[in-house]
């Protein structure tokens, strides 16, 4: 188990512009033409709520308003969208069981598709998207907000019909606990991995890719939070190892794992200046002089993101560790 001598908590080298009723989930889309222009997506969960970009330096330069409760966002590289590879955001629109995608970086509908069609308890929240290294197909993987003890997420093959993209449903799998509800969904592209939450229990690893079947591979992090299990980030340090970032909420801290074990078991908690984060994301590309190393976004309470330097969190996680 890692020490808990945890310290004072981060400071955010930036908080980001507040949005108008309550942040919920980033994610952060590279610039491939230059990463200092990096942008932060993040959602403002209401009925009338929104998805917002925000630049590094915390300003909003872009949104989209009059979403239904959006809850959860994520992003992937190079859909073939008309012919033109484009980088696509996934989001949750809780209220009316759908998904909506939106270009990168400038905010465009793209497609949208109903999820968990012909179920009871439909109500999507988390979100996560899978590139398949070998096959480039992407998927979006959908939680929702209350389900069954398994078959909780579905698994959709986006493709391109009539110049929009939809989503078809390819599998259902993923065990629950019954304890809360599953929010958080993580996929390491690179591994091959889902990571979803299960509040109060732990977080459950399966395999992203459908071929592969819907095995429970692990169950970590039981015992270890205060509470709830909330938002998952994975940051690489090599192609096969790194580090699980899980939010402590009611801690207001978060526990880390190793990437390449986390059956190992928690190796650090790191304080944070966040307030009951739910969701978060993190970046290992240098996005220039300030953040070299990238950073690590955390939904926070008053309405921001928190943006962290990541050679910060990085002292922290070894210091901490045993």
């Amino acid at each position: 188990m890692g020490q808990k001598s945890l310290g004072k908590n981060l400071v955010p080298a930036v908080i980001t512009e507040t949005v108008v009723h309550d942040t919920d989930d980033p994610a952060i889309w590279i610039n491939p033409a230059d990463a200092s222009k990096s942008i932060i997506v993040g959602t403002d969960k209401d009925t009338d709520g929104g998805l917002y970009a925000f630049n590094l330096q915390g300003k909003i330069i872009n949104k989209v308003l009059g979403l239904k409760r959006p809850n959860n966002v994520d992003i992937e590289y190079g859909f073939l969208l008309n012919g033109k590879k484009t980088d696509i955001a996934a989001v949750t629109e809780r209220e009316t069981n759908m998904v909506k995608l939106y270009s990168l970086p400038d905010l465009k509908e793209v497609g949208t598709f109903s999820v968990f069609d012909g179920e009871t308890e439909r109500g999507p929240m988390g979100i996560s998207m899978y590139k398949n290294p070998k096959t480039e197909e992407i998927f979006v993987i959908a939680g929702r907000k209350s389900g069954p003890s398994d078959g909780y997420l579905w698994q959709y093959l986006l493709s391109e019909k009539e110049g929009k993209i939809t989503g078809n449903v390819v599998r259902k799998f993923g065990k629950y606990s019954g304890l809360k509800e599953i929010e958080s969904i993580a996929v390491d592209d690179e591994l091959g991995y889902i990571y979803y939450s299960d509040e109060q229990f732990g977080v459950h690893q399966y395999y992203a890719d459908p071929e592969k079947g819907n095995e429970e591979l692990l169950v970590f992090g039981k015992g270890d939070f205060k509470s709830d299990v909330e938002g998952i980030s994975i940051y690489p340090t090599s192609a096969a190892a790194g580090y699980i970032l899980v939010s402590n909420q009611q801690k207001d801290t978060f526990n880390v794992y190793l990437r390449e074990n986390p059956a190992k078991g928690i190796i650090a908690e790191i304080p944070v200046s966040t307030s009951e984060s739910d969701g978060s994301e993190v970046t290992n590309i240098n996005l220039g002089p300030q953040f070299p190393k990238g950073i690590f976004v955390a939904m926070s309470n008053g309405k921001v993101f928190h943006i962290y330097d990541w050679r910060m969190v990085e002292e922290r996680i070894k210091a901490n560790m045993k």
